[in-house]
């Protein structure tokens, strides 16, 4: 697998899934929406959902080179990825994903975004421990039951330093 080929399959990804999920969506579901946005509010909105455009790349950054594959459920990464924001929060690119969404309600006082964020969590939380959780332990075995163990699902914290 050339590295070329690994950067396009996280393109297609980051396009198809949060591109639709994170824009696509919310700009439907606005359409009809008109009004400028307050400056103030505008820059601190921007920056929660630059903060979870910039969570997202780390996080298909080393889905890509820790675990060299990518987000997407097709073609998962080949090891367990616990470095990066994953080292934090076992779920950061769903946290991503939802700062952006977040960011977009507070943007345009949108109730109706606020809701899709909080339907998206739900999802996310029953996608993570219906699928993904049980995948990973069939997978990775006791590495991933360790990990789960000493990094939290969806409240970050920080890393714990080793003894010894």
């Amino acid at each position: 697998m050339t590295h070329v080929s690994l950067a396009l399959r996280n393109l297609l990804f980051t396009v198809v899934v949060p591109g639709s999920g994170g824009v696509l969506v919310p700009w439907l579901l606005l359409l009809t929406r008109s009004g400028a946005t307050p400056a103030p509010r505008a820059w601190y909105a921007a920056l929660v959902i630059a903060a979870g455009v910039v969570l997202y790349l780390a996080c298909v950054r080393v889905f890509a080179v820790a675990g060299r594959g990518t987000p997407g459920p097709w073609d998962p990464p080949q090891r367990l990825v616990a470095i990066g924001p994953y080292r934090w929060v076992r779920n950061p690119i769903y946290l991503a994903a939802l700062l952006v969404v977040l960011g977009e309600a507070w943007l345009f006082l949108s109730l109706l975004l606020l809701e899709y964020a909080a339907a998206a969590a739900i999802f996310f939380h029953l996608l993570v421990i219906g699928y993904e959780e049980p995948k990973l332990r069939r997978t990775f075995g006791e590495t991933y039951v360790e990990y789960s163990r000493t990094v939290p699902r969806w409240i970050p914290r920080r890393p714990k330093r080793a003894t010894g």
